[in-house]
Formats: C-alpha cells, structure tokens, sequence
C-alpha cells in the first residue's frame, strides 16, 4: 500500500488516506492513515481531527492532538477542556495537555491547566508541568513552585519549567 501511494498523484494518494481513515476496519490502518493524511495539508484536515477526537482508537486520537499541537484551533477549547476530565487514555492525555497548552490565551484554559498541575496522578502532572513550561506560561509558577518545593517525581519537572519560564 505504501509503495501505492508513492507512486499516485498527490490528490489521489489524499483521497486514498481519507478513505482509509474513514472506512478501514482496522485500527491500526488509520493511524499511520493519519498521520500520512496530515503531511498533505488537506482542507479537510481540520474535520478529520475533530472527528478523530471523538474515536475509540488511542493512537488516532494521541495523533490528532498532537496535530492540534502544532496547529492550535481556539474554536476547540470548549472539546479540549472537557477532554481533561473525560480523555481516558493514559497515552493520549499527555498529548491531550499539550494541545490544551496551546490555546492559553484563553483564561479558562489558563485556569483549568493551573488547576491540573495539582491534582491527578504524577505522570499527568509532569506532562502539564512541561507543557506549561515549553509554553514559558508566567500565569503558572506559583503553582508550578509548589511543585518544586516538594520531595518527589515532579521535582525535577517542575524546576526544568520554571528555569524554562525564567523570571
């Protein structure tokens, strides 16, 4: 399938993926679908990852939020947010939280992302607390500095962000 899709036209080989993302009954075809999906720069990329966010497959979602990583949607902050207290992939809610990160000009976000830095399990918490600081997000460090005073897994994580953040 893959030396297929090489030798097709662009716009051939984008509809093949878009098929396959939508219609194969294997869930492990439309993950590496998407992600070669994602290279093309489609319009309908936008749909197909608001539609992945809602699958069943792990590793589709954990895609499609690192995708909104590197393209931030703010008409989604609404979904996002609710995601951090419904996303039940241990894989995925790392990626969930980075996309989350990304939309922090929104003040919810900015609260709520503040609010994650202290409460869940530790693996959680290290991933908001290095989104946070990749992020270089000022509103955070008292929250994060509490992180930091503490004994513990998040210790680390939380002096690497601060020193990200600076001040």
């Amino acid at each position: 399938a893959a030396r297929a899709l090489r030798r097709m036209p662009d716009t051939d080989a984008a509809a093949a993926l878009f098929d396959a993302i939508a219609k194969s009954r294997d869930e492990y075809v439309r993950y590496p679908a998407f992600v070669l999906f994602s290279a093309f720069g489609d319009a309908r990329m936008p749909d197909v990852v608001r539609a992945a966010l809602k699958d069943r497959n792990d590793r589709l979602r954990e895609a499609a939020y690192a995708w909104l990583e590197r393209h931030p949607d703010p008409s989604l902050a609404d979904m996002l947010l609710a995601a951090i207290d419904t996303e039940p992939g241990e894989f995925v809610r790392p990626a969930m939280l980075r996309a989350v990160s990304m939309l922090d000009a929104n003040e919810r976000v900015r609260v709520t992302l503040t609010r994650e830095v202290e409460r869940g399990l530790d693996i959680y918490r290290s991933a908001v607390i290095e989104a946070l600081g990749d992020r270089r997000a000022a509103y955070a460090v008292d929250a994060i500095a509490v992180a930091a005073r503490q004994d513990g897994p998040l210790q680390d994580d939380a002096v690497l962000a601060l020193g990200k953040i600076g001040g």
